[in-house]
Formats: structure tokens, sequence, C-alpha cells
């Protein structure tokens, strides 16, 4: 509030009003360092997370030109990250993409890998944001300290709950991840770092961030940044019991459930699973009628039509895929009556999507499923009724040219214990090919 009174005046002017507007940016940066565990010299504040990141990844790369233009990337970064990748690579640079496994988590061996003499930088979230899986930070940033290559540290889904180990080079952050105002973003350069700002600049922000702060804002950013650390562990402690209680009791009430992400490294309040047969949309609204706002990974929640690139990159399903996020606060009458409605509104949905009859024919030496024009589950779904009439052994064929198809039907032989062949090209979309096992 006293910063909305005082804080209106140009903090880069030297009249009493501008030193007043000053000394609010400057306590709201030392409180925001502090909190962060770096010196305020080395913090700027920017307009959002995601401009932290796009300016992060560009000035770093430019500032090791010299060195080369190879950058490393998890392949389940946050969008912000892998639309930077996108632009470097079309600007002549090249890019690495690290695999993750199940859980969705990079492995330390991996970056040691892909490191090279022409890298520049390397980028590795704290925490993913779909699945909450935690990454081994600290363990890559040694990796990258000692080949003598910067890591930038997208830190967005975990600064509220703690500190960054590792000996990171640059750290991006926002606001409105961890319960302060939106349009606040956290850039964070560490001294010794070569770094050379891309674009317009000015004076402000060391040059990192053009433009007249929004200092409300940001004091306020910074004073719910403290608040929120203060009571971390003691918070994080029970938003995990009441998320292992979530991902204990989705299996034993949903059938066909596949709950993802690293089930003890991961973020206090998120959790993630994937129903079979299950329009992901569709789950959406009738948890929504319900009264509980959730997100989806799923292809028929995308205007593309493609499923989340973190599932994708983890080889798990898809289809049906729920993110319950629990913010600080969340009571346990909430989440059990979310367990109580969810297998209503999965089961609603399973009947309403029906399991329509799929158009088949027999070949020599498998059963195929026609599935073109058909999208998730459909595909999934027809695969399901067929696979019986089929002996053990025997192989079955869907075409299908739905692209999250390629994801889900491995996954679904992953679960269902049949053994995927592989695909094949068709006349139309692609054939892929599962063996009955039992």
């Amino acid at each position: 509030m006293a910063s909305l009174d005082e804080g209106w005046a140009d903090p880069a002017r030297l009249y009493r009003e501008g030193r007043r507007a000053r000394l609010l940016l400057d306590a709201a940066r030392e409180a925001a360092a502090e909190v962060v565990g770096c010196r305020p010299d080395e913090l700027s504040f920017t307009a959002s997370g995601t401009r932290a990141v796009h300016t992060g990844i560009a000035g770093a790369v430019a500032g090791r030109r010299r060195v080369g233009r190879h950058l490393i990337v998890s392949a389940v970064e946050h969008s912000s990250v892998l639309h930077s990748a996108e632009v470097h690579e079309k600007e002549g640079g090249s890019v690495t993409r690290v695999a993750v496994d199940r859980t969705g988590r990079a492995a330390p061996s991996d970056y040691a890998e892909a490191l090279r003499e022409d890298t520049a930088l390397a980028c590795l979230q704290s925490a993913n944001h779909e699945v909450g899986t935690e990454q081994p930070v600290a363990e890559v940033a040694g990796v990258c300290r000692e080949a003598g290559v910067p890591l930038l540290v997208d830190a967005a889904q975990s600064l509220g709950w703690g500190r960054i180990e590792g000996d990171w080079s640059l750290l991006t952050a926002s606001a409105h991840k961890w319960g302060g105002p939106s349009g606040v973003g956290l850039l964070v350069v560490r001294k010794g770092v070569r770094f050379a700002p891309q674009g317009p600049l000015d004076e402000r922000e060391s040059g990192r961030a053009a433009g007249f702060e929004n200092l409300p804002a940001i004091v306020a950013a910074a004073a719910s940044l403290r608040a929120v650390r203060a009571e971390a562990a003691q918070e994080a402690a029970r938003l995990r019991e009441l998320t292992d209680r979530i991902r204990a009791r989705v299996p034993e009430l949903v059938p066909d459930v596949e709950v993802v992400g690293d089930p003890v490294r991961r973020l206090p309040g998120v959790v993630t699973f994937s129903c079979l047969y299950v329009d992901g949309e569709t789950l959406l609204h009738e948890l929504d009628r319900s009264g509980f706002s959730v997100s989806s990974g799923s292809s028929c929640t995308s205007s593309t039509l493609t499923p989340s690139h973190v599932l994708r990159a983890m080889g798990v399903l898809s289809e049906g895929n729920v993110r319950v996020s629990l913010p600080p606060g969340t009571a346990r009458e909430d989440v059990e009556r979310f367990l109580e409605v969810l297998p209503e509104a999965v089961a609603s949905v399973r009947e309403k999507l029906g399991a329509p009859t799929p158009t088949t024919v027999v070949a020599q030496d498998a059963l195929i499923v026609d599935a073109l024009g058909k999208r998730c589950p459909i595909p999934v779904i027809e695969l399901a009724k067929v696979i019986g009439d089929v002996p053990v052994g025997g192989m079955v064929r869907v075409l299908s040219d739905d692209e999250a198809a390629r994801l889900d039907i491995p996954a679904w032989c992953e679960m269902r214990g049949q053994q995927y062949a592989g695909e094949e090209p068709a006349e139309r979309g692609t054939a892929y090919l599962v063996r009955r096992v039992s």
C-alpha cells in the first residue's frame, strides 16, 4: 500500500519523490535477493517470468558467442525455454534436447554427454510445471561448472518452496507462481557470467529490462515471496500428505489410471494422472461443474490436437490427463470431496463417449482396426475392444491419423501388459502394431 502512495514517481530521477520510489525499489530487490540467495545487484525485475527466460537465454548465449552457439535444454522445459531454443536454431544456432525418463527426470550424465566445446549455455528447470518432478539441478550445475558452461535454471515452479541449490549461473522465476502479482519476473545473473543483453536497451535494471518499473507490483512480489517462504516448510509437509493421499487413492477409485511423475522427488502440491478411454476436455468440464478447476495435457484440450510435449517426452499416457494443483491453504475436506467426485466424473465421461463399434477387417497376419479420422481416445478404445479377438501372439494393426495415437498406443500397451511392436507408414495415417501377450 505504501508503494501505491509513495512509489508513483520514476525511481531513476533525483527529485524527492523519485528518491522515495528508489528506496522502495532497492528494498524490494534486497528482500527478493535474500530469499533467492544472491547479491542484490545480480537480480533484475522483468515484466514476466517468460520475459526473464527469453532475456536470460538470449543474453547468455550472446555473451558467449566466441565460445560457440550450442544450446542444451531438457525435453520437458517450459514452452518459454523451448520457444527460445527454436528461435536460436532459426538464427543458425544448434540445440541438443536432453531426454528424460518415464518420471520426467533428466539425468546429469546425459547433460555431461551433451556438453561440447562450442556449448554456450545449458538450461534446466528446477521442477516440472506439468507433473511436478524435481530435477537434479545441483548435480547438473556441477557438471556444467566443471566444463565451464553456465547453467540457467527456470525456478518458476519451486522458488516459493525453497532456495535452488547448486552452483547455477542464471535463474528465472515468475511472481504469480508463488502467489504474488502477475506481470513481475525475476532474472538473476551471477557475477562473472558473460552476459550481453539483446534488443533496445535503457539504463533500467542493469540494461536487462527496459521501461518504467511497475513498482507497486514489484514491492508486492518481493513481500509475497518473503511471506510464502516463511511458511514454506510447514505448508509443504501438509500438502505432500494431501498429494500422497490423491496419488494412492485415485488408482483405487478409478480403473485404468496411470499416475505420472516422480512419486518422491516432486513439488508438494502437484498430482498428475491419466485415465484410459476418456476425453480430457470433457472430463475437465465434468470436474468444473462439480467446482474443481484442473488442467490437462491431453491433446483433446489443445488447439493443435497434439499431446503435451512433457507427456510425450516421458512416454506416458496422455489421454484423459488431469493435473491437480493444490495451492497453499487447500483444505483436506476439499481433497476428500475431489476423491468422491472423480470416479463418477470419469465413469460419466466414459459412458457418454461410449465404446464405438470398430471397423475391422481380417488380414492374413493381423486384425486391422480402422480408426482413421477419429480422435483421442477413440483409437485406444477400439484397440481395447478387439485385442481379445486375436489369439495370444497375434497382431493388431491400428490405423490412425491422430498424432496422440503415437504416444497413447504404446502407453496403453505398457499399462495393459501387451507388446508394442512399432509403427509402419500406411496409405493414410500410420499403422501401429500391437502383439497380444496375454
